[in-house]
């Protein structure tokens, strides 16, 4: 297996594959909304979830953190299975940025920052600290209201905050489930940014996006859910398809490129009847 170098001052190298997943199966409730799913993360890349509601994409994204043990198949980090990993240990080589985060007492913005940095107590690392924190606040756009009370801050802000502190913890596997849900088209942009930042240090991303046209613009690949099942994961200019997401999210769309990126640009089809769900599509495709 080769490896990487993920930035100066690391400790150590970041094995190409920090999470798979293979013929994953998740029930909650009697009911299967992961169904045999198959899927590698790679090192140095962007990896978009994308699907309708309900598809599996966070279920998914809970699986390769460990937060949701599959009730069959098998989810490894580096190599090695979820379970066998302690909590110190995970946390220190993967961050998660969950959909929702709740904050009650009065903590500065920095505060929660520093938050992130918590599973490198007691280690070296610890001397980089106030570096990361700094970094992270102005990567996020977030140092203006450094001092402020976390409480005190709009939805979109608070969202920026959070980001910030998964970027502080230095984590070798980054997981973000939509991140760009509360927040301005600028800064749903400086995601993206952020996003392949992190992949160039050799860091790998997972993100689960609802905007396609983003996932087109800064995704390496993108894997494509509907019904709990991987449709096709691959490039997005490979994936994403007209009659594709017509019908995995069962509204006519058209796919044409953006004419200053050639990345694949997705545009609903208003005033077309709903096509339904025909049959034929959601064939499990790997690209």
């Amino acid at each position: 297996m080769r490896l990487r170098r993920r930035h100066s001052g690391d400790p150590g190298p970041v094995p190409d594959l920090p999470a798979a997943v293979s013929g994953a199966t998740v029930l909650l409730g009697g009911t299967a909304v992961l169904r045999g799913v198959d899927l590698d993360v790679r090192a140095g890349e962007v990896l978009g979830l994308v699907g309708p509601n309900g598809a599996g994409k966070s279920t998914l994204l809970a699986a390769l953190s460990g937060d949701q043990a599959a009730d069959e198949g098998r989810v490894s980090l580096w190599g090695r299975p979820v379970g066998e990993w302690s909590t110190v240990d995970i946390a220190r080589r993967r961050a998660v940025l969950p959909q929702a985060h709740r904050v009650s007492f009065p903590f500065t913005v920095r505060d929660v920052v520093e938050m992130g940095r918590a599973p490198w107590a007691g280690t070296a690392r610890r001397d980089a600290d106030d570096r990361r924190i700094a970094a992270a606040l102005a990567l996020t756009e977030a140092e203006p209201f450094a001092q402020r009370p976390f409480t005190s801050l709009s939805g979109g802000e608070q969202a920026r905050v959070m980001l910030a502190r998964v970027v502080a913890q230095d984590a070798g596997l980054v997981l973000l489930d939509e991140p760009t849900a509360a927040l301005d088209l600028r800064h749903q942009e400086m995601v993206g940014r952020l996003c392949r930042s992190l992949a160039a240090e050799g860091r790998a991303v997972v993100i689960v996006l609802h905007d396609l046209d983003l996932a087109a613009a800064y995704c390496d690949r993108t894997a494509v859910l509907a019904e709990g099942r991987i449709v096709a994961c691959g490039p997005p200019a490979d994936v994403f398809t007209a009659d594709r997401l017509t019908e995995v999210y069962r509204q006519p769309v058209k796919v044409d490129l953006d004419p200053d990126t050639g990345s694949p640009r997705v545009t609903p089809l208003r005033g077309v009847p709903n096509p339904g769900r025909r049959s034929g599509l959601l064939d499990i495709s790997h690209g």
